[in-house]
Formats: C-alpha cells, structure tokens, sequence
C-alpha cells in the first residue's frame, strides 16, 4: 500500500514519504474506563501498521486527561515535532485519543492547514488535508468534547443528588472511613474508630480547655501516635483545617463554597456545641486578641521557675459557659527558655493568690517599702475623701495602727495590674515556682 502523500503543484507532481508517529493515550479518569488500555492501543496500531505497511518512527504514549487544552505534555511535544519536520503522520486508535477539547482539536487542524501534517489514521478512518475529511475530523473531535460536556453536567448532577440524600461525595476527611456498599448512592462513610476519639479530644482541648494550635500540635507529637489516612503527622495547618470543618458534627457544605448545605447521614464524632465553642476560641473577637507577647499578666515577670531558673510565663483560657458567657482561666507556667523539656506543670492564677498571701503572713512588713507605699495610698484616699465627698471618715483620721499586711493582701486579690506588681516588688524577695509551689529564693 501507498503510504506517501501527493501534492500538486501546476504540472509537478510531488510525492512525500509518510513518518508516522504513533500516539497512545488513555486517561485514569471515571469517564474513560472503557477505553482500551494504552499497551491494547500500541498493540492493534503496530499489527494495522505492519498489515498496512506504515512506517512507524515513534512511539508515544501517555496517561492524561484531554478535557482541558494545553495540558498534555507529551501531546504538545507531539505538536512540536509535527511543526519542526519530525513527523508528518499520526497513527493512533480513535480521534478522541489525540483531543476531546476545541483548543487541542484546534492546533491539529492548524497543523494540516499549514501542510505539515499530512495525516491522522486511526482503525477505521483516515483524514488527509482534505476540505471534507477535516470537517470530519472536527466533527467528531466536536462531539467527544460534546460527551464530555454531557458526562460532567450527568456527573455533577449525580453527587449534587448523593449529597442531598445525607452522604458527602468524595474522601471523607480523617477520622472517617469509606466502605463498599451497593446501589446507587454507592460508598457509605463510616467512623475510624482508631482516629475519632483522638479528634474529639482536640475539639475538647480547644473548646473547653482553651488549648491553641501549637499546643494542639505539641501534645499530638508528643503524646499520641496520631497520623493521617497516610501515615504522615499532621502539620499546624491541616489541625486548623480540622478544627473548622463542620463535618464532625453531622453537617457539610457541597460543592465547597457553593453555600449549599446539608444533614450528614455519618455518625458525628462531636457535638454541635463542642464545635461552636471550638470555633469561639479559634475565632476570638479582634478585641480579645493581644498581638503576641504584648498582653500582660499580673503575676509574669516577678517569679522564676524553681526548677530550671527560666522565667514564668502565662496563658489565658475560657470555657464556655450554658448561658452563652465564657468564664476565663489564667494559668501560669514556665517559659522553658533554660530547657525546653522543662517538666513543670501549670498553676492557676487562683491558687497562686492564694499561695502569696500566705507567704505575706511570713514576711515582716514594718520596714519595708510596703508601708510607705500604704501611706501613699491612706494620704491619697484621704484628699478624696474630703475634696469630692466632702467628709473624711472617723475611721480613716482615727489614729490607729495601719495594718500593713491587711492592705497588701487586698491589693493581691482586688487590685490592678500594676498594684499587684507593686506590692510583691516592695516585698524585695525573689519568689520561684516549683511543683507547683510558690516559695521565697
């Protein structure tokens, strides 16, 4: 058989020999399951070449969608050794193999205008540089990008209602597992028991405890053997992603930001009001948030720790309360700076109040600067007393013993920030914290 292509030029006859390249493909995608395999392909193209007499000067193969223009990078090598000579033919099974979109479809018929490729031959057509057969040609690259068209509407429409009966189409995220089940609506979500329990226990951490995502981070790599679906550990983003998704408390939104949302028929791992208080700690009001380091605590800076003299540091919880108020917690720990496997535990701002006062009660206040600083605040109180309410009262003019202690262990529960740091900086001691325990240095 003639496998050369004849051009016509007046009264010259000119005859170019045929350089076939033979281009398989087949893409791993749903719609295309029943197309052959790319070695089925090579195979029935070599045998029609060998039957036919094709000159076959290379094989390319290649596992890829066509849907989008462009994409395909061993297609578009193809392309290029068609316009640099290499080639001047392709051999390859279907024409929805070479394009099943208009811009692909569109560089092959470029390619035949311009002369250098001369033809496309597949198992059962043959298209030249011909008017007709490149209509042809475009006709039914048309109508595989027509098929697909429909295939993706059918599709869509096909999870739109899997999702409206309960079940979120695609991976479930981890802490759920998909098991095989028949029908229409196909895989079911379940549980993984192994994950979930792990997970309700970060929504507790946050919601209730107050925990951030570093410390969630921290206590999942160094007390838990936690990983994802493969194996890896999860980095400080995919634990916010988690924390957020709403799908562990029965609901989910498909597609994602379509606003469209629905029941989940898979068992929750938290409830509802776990999740929101979640999202409340994660989601702070701007003006609860502190830049970091910049928000002050009464008690930082005037203690170290006993263990491995690194200063102390505190943080701020809160916990969501019935009647939808949050009551706030300040714990205060070791910072960790001498040794970062520093061992001790926190103490609440409570307990340590009350642990200083009873170091006041072992302190001898008379010749300190407490006194002074009490005397201050009396001569203070006293002018304002007189000039505003317009009376001073017995009690205050009388002359009695100041009882210093008294005042400075008022001021260590009622006063400001900035009282507090003043009395425990008049007591002229260091304090230390160690298991747990306030004590003098």
């Amino acid at each position: 058989m003639d496998t050369s292509a004849t051009i016509t030029r007046a009264t010259d006859v000119i005859t170019i020999p045929l350089r076939y390249c033979l281009y398989a493909r087949k893409s791993s995608e749903e719609d295309e399951r029943q197309a052959m395999s790319i070695d089925s392909q090579i195979n029935e193209m070599l045998q029609m070449a060998e039957a036919q007499g094709l000159n076959i000067t290379e094989i390319k193969r290649e596992a890829h969608s066509a849907k989008a223009s462009a994409q395909r990078p061993v297609f578009n090598e193809l392309l290029q050794d068609i316009a640099q000579g290499k080639f001047n033919a392709v051999l390859t099974w279907a024409a929805d193999r070479l394009s099943r979109n208009a811009g692909d479809l569109g560089s092959i018929v470029d390619l035949m205008d311009q002369g250098f490729l001369q033809e496309i031959k597949t198992h059962g057509q043959t298209f030249t540089n011909s008017p007709n057969e490149k209509f042809l040609l475009m006709i039914l690259g048309s109508q595989a990008k027509l098929e697909n068209d429909h295939r993706g509407v059918n599709v869509k429409r096909g999870l739109r209602a899997k999702a409206g009966t309960g079940w979120r189409p695609g991976m479930p995220p981890v802490g759920y597992n998909i098991i095989k089940a028949a029908g229409v609506l196909g895989n079911k979500i379940v549980v993984d028991s192994e994950r979930a329990e792990v997970i309700k226990t970060m929504f507790k951490k946050v919601g209730i405890y107050g925990y951030s995502g570093r410390m969630i981070h921290k206590w999942l790599m160094t007390e838990t053997t936690f990983t994802s679906r493969g194996g890896k550990a999860l980095s400080l983003s995919n634990i916010y992603t988690l924390l957020k998704n709403p799908f562990y408390y029965g609901q989910f939104e498909y597609p994602a930001g379509s606003g469209n949302w629905y029941e989940g028929k898979h068992k929750p791992i938290i409830d509802k009001t776990l999740f929101e208080a979640t999202q409340l700690q994660l989601k702070a009001p701007y003006e609860e948030r502190a830049q970091w380091g910049s928000k002050e605590f009464h008690f930082t800076k005037l203690l170290t720790c006993g263990a491995c003299k690194s200063g102390i540091t505190a943080e701020e919880k809160f916990k969501p309360l019935k009647d939808g108020t949050r009551r706030r917690y300040v714990y205060y720990r070791c910072t960790k700076f001498n040794n970062k496997d520093c061992s001790e535990k926190y103490l609440r701002e409570e307990e340590m109040v009350q642990q200083l006062l009873a170091i006041i009660d072992t302190i001898d206040l008379k010749a300190i600067a407490t006194q002074r600083k009490f005397q201050q605040e009396l001569e203070r109180f006293r002018k304002f007393a007189k000039g505003i309410l317009g009376h001073v009262s017995d009690s205050i003019t009388a002359n009695k013993q100041i009882d210093i202690r008294m005042y400075a262990k008022y001021v260590l529960q009622e006063g400001t920030h900035e009282e507090k740091k003043e009395i425990l900086q008049c007591l002229n001691t260091k304090l230390a914290m160690k298991n747990q325990k306030i004590y003098i240095c």
